[in-house]
């Protein structure tokens, strides 16, 4: 149950945080997303701008154009009306009997200066439409002026805010190395304590040499159950016990007096195991009585009590939980029925579900 809820909460914590970073990339593309869709409009929106600027621009240079030629003709009418006046004052000098003769056409002038005067204040009218007009683009100008510098200020302020996103990510990036960091650190701490178990069964392979096999993975000593206890039974053979002194007392004494493996040193397991015959329950309390026999026995010997071992032994019963098969996947029934001596280090358990989290990480 411990392991399943460390699983559990790392898993979570992984999933979390892998969530936390695919939100903030999200957050992230939506940003720049907005940001180009944003300047792309703007951008559209002042080429079409400019293009009805130039368009204004034109309409301004044709009226200036028609402009300059209403006044090369006022120019032209004031001429000709500088030469009629002449050919007035020449006539009244040369002709002032023929005065009356002279009125129509006098008057024929007078109408042709108001046809002029109109000319000239339609003209006038024009200009005046025309210089409206005029100003209205320059407002217009003005305003795209206005314009392009929100744009800008708004363009200038979603840098702004890239860059504070960038940076935060940034820093988001290191503190994610920090902790890879950390965890790397912390993934060694632990393998090197994990490693312990590795040297206490060197040391125990050193010590016992050929005396006695030792599991390369556990570090535990097993004796069959055929060679300590009759069928069905739990009381030890008198025949076994000078056997079982000696391999148990070796075992205990590489333990023991060795001070780098005994200061690790948490437990020594007496496990009793049986085969598959029989029930569960039947076979469980079969198994404990043999363990507890065996440990008995074993506390009772001069070298225990030297050692004050009574503190750590302890006796579990294993029924037919841990069987052993032979190499055709069938249960070897002679093998499963055994003793089984194994130690315990300190924060052996803990050490253990720490390594199985860093693997799966």
């Amino acid at each position: 149950m411990l392991k399943k809820t460390v699983n559990d909460s790392e898993n979570n914590f992984w999933i979390s945080y892998a969530d936390l970073m695919a939100g903030l990339l999200f957050v992230f593309i939506l940003l720049i997303g907005a940001i180009v869709t944003k300047y792309i409009i703007t951008k559209s929106n002042v080429a079409e701008l400019k293009r009805d600027l130039k368009d204004e621009q034109s309409e301004l240079d044709r009226i200036q154009s028609d402009l300059n030629s209403s006044q090369k003709l006022l120019v032209m009418k004031d001429m000709q009306i500088a030469n009629l006046n002449k050919i007035i004052i020449a006539k009244d000098k040369s002709l002032e009997n023929l005065e009356s003769s002279f009125t129509n056409k006098i008057l024929s002038l007078e109408e042709l200066l108001k046809e002029a005067n109109k000319i000239i204040s339609s003209k006038e009218s024009e200009l005046l439409i025309q210089r409206d007009k005029q100003s209205e683009s320059l407002q217009k100008i003005i305003s795209l002026n206005t314009l392009v510098d929100e744009i800008n200020k708004i363009v200038t302020t979603k840098d702004e805010e890239l860059s504070t996103l960038i940076d935060s990510l940034k820093n988001q990036e290191l503190k994610h190395e920090r902790l890879v960091a950390d965890l790397n650190s912390m993934r060694s701490r632990i393998k090197n304590l994990t490693g312990m178990k590795i040297k206490v069964i060197s040391a125990l392979k050193r010590a016992l040499g050929k005396k006695m096999e030792i599991d390369p993975k556990s570090g535990s000593i097993r004796v069959s159950a055929n060679i300590l206890f009759g069928q069905g039974e739990a009381d030890l053979k008198e025949s076994a016990k000078v056997e079982l002194k000696e391999i148990f007392s070796e075992y205990i004494r590489a333990l023991i007096e060795n001070d780098s493996i005994r200061e690790h040193l948490d437990k020594i397991v007496i496990e009793g195991h049986t085969n598959s015959d029989g029930s569960y329950l039947y076979n469980l309390n079969l198994s404990q009585k043999r363990a507890y026999s065996v440990m008995q026995y074993l506390l009772s010997l001069d070298f225990a009590k030297k050692y004050d071992i009574k503190k750590i032994v302890m006796a579990s019963g294993r029924s037919d939980l841990d069987l052993i098969f032979n190499e055709d996947g069938d249960e070897d029934k002679n093998s499963s029925r055994r003793i089984e001596i194994k130690f315990l280090l300190k924060n052996e358990s803990a050490m253990k579900e720490i390594e199985k989290i860093l693997e799966d990480g």
